[in-house]
């Protein structure tokens, strides 16, 4: 029992990282086109991503039974504190490197991992890892970036007889509303796979006689999430508000939409998506409509490197720390 406690509080630990780390994705255009104060735009941010953890669990359950085979590490009551440790001590690195990494693969590389380590490479789901997993991990950045290319193409058009001050009066308050839905969005899709990772323990512990989410679990996760999302996380909005496009209302206004658009629809197939690569593939998409010079490509370009190596990245950690509980006989 004390063993599940810990793993339970880890995975919470787990989705408060996630919170801190990911709200600079929902609030950094807000924040940096001066929309809203920093102060004001995580409160709304962390009290969104706390309503939109309770919008379905399609993405949990893709977490909790799609990435590796529940009954395959059943007799397992370490593994999920190795994959956990994968994906928080990758999170906190990117973190502090102020790197807008994934932290859903993170989760994700950590399972697998540990996973591998412990049940071999069969204990993987492996047609859902590459329908829920690897297909989203390409084309949902590049639904991002079409989309906000096509998006900040028609607002250009339709603001093309506006006066400068009057656009960017009316962006800054549908931007207020674009931040606010992705927001929801971000707490829909990723505090659903903590939700996942805890009903997996709860099942390996023979607490619940099949995979499903226990209300209590929905709330504790809603609720961290959103005491992460009110940390902040400056060094990534930093990143994300300044270093890659020149941010004004406009384009947060269209970067946010098409985020939010691509997010929800993930999420309402169950897939466990990066907020990180389509805010970013997003931001790219925009600033390239107007013209490519305007991204700042080098940037952009350490971010996607960062994108690719978080989920071998954190499986390494991950099958690390099994291998050192095997070691010690605590597997």
């Amino acid at each position: 029992m004390a063993l599940l406690v810990i793993i339970v509080t880890v995975a919470l630990v787990f989705d408060y990282t996630n919170g801190a780390h990911d709200s600079a994705n929902a609030i950094a255009s807000v924040v940096s086109t001066r929309v809203l104060s920093p102060r004001s735009a995580v409160i709304m941010s962390g009290v969104l991503n706390f309503a939109g953890a309770f919008l379905g669990t399609h993405v949990a359950e893709t977490v909790g039974k799609g990435i590796v085979s529940p009954e395959m590490i059943l007799g397992s009551r370490t593994i999920l504190i190795a994959a956990l440790s994968g994906a928080i001590l990758w999170n906190v690195f990117t973190w502090r490197a102020g790197l807008p990494s994934s932290s859903s693969h993170a989760l994700i590389g950590g399972l697998i991992g540990a996973a591998v380590v412990q049940s071999g490479w069969n204990s993987l789901e492996y047609s859902s890892i590459l329908y829920k997993v690897i297909i989203p991990l390409f084309l949902s950045p590049v639904a991002g970036f079409i989309a906000g290319y096509i998006i900040m193409l028609i607002l250009a058009w339709i603001s093309l007889g506006m006066r400068f001050k009057t656009a960017n009066t009316v962006f800054k308050n549908l931007q207020v509303v674009a931040a606010a839905g992705m927001s929801v969005s971000h707490g829909m899709n990723d505090a659903q796979k903590t939700m996942g990772v805890i009903a997996l323990a709860l099942f390996i512990f023979h607490k619940i006689p099949v995979l499903y989410i226990p209300v209590w679990v929905k709330i504790a996760c809603a609720a961290v999430i959103m005491m992460g999302t009110l940390n902040g996380g400056w060094r990534i909005i930093k990143t994300m508000g300044q270093k890659i496009l020149r941010m004004r209302p406009v384009h947060g206004f269209a970067s946010q939409s098409a985020t939010a658009g691509v997010i929800f629809t993930a999420s309402l197939f169950g897939a466990p998506i990066s907020t990180t690569q389509v805010t970013t593939s997003s931001l790219l998409g925009v600033g390239s409509s107007k013209r490519f010079s305007a991204v700042r490509w080098g940037v952009a370009g350490g971010v996607v490197i960062a994108w690719f190596i978080t989920i071998p990245a954190s499986a390494i950690v991950a099958a690390l720390c099994m291998l050192i509980f095997t070691f010690l006989g605590l597997s």
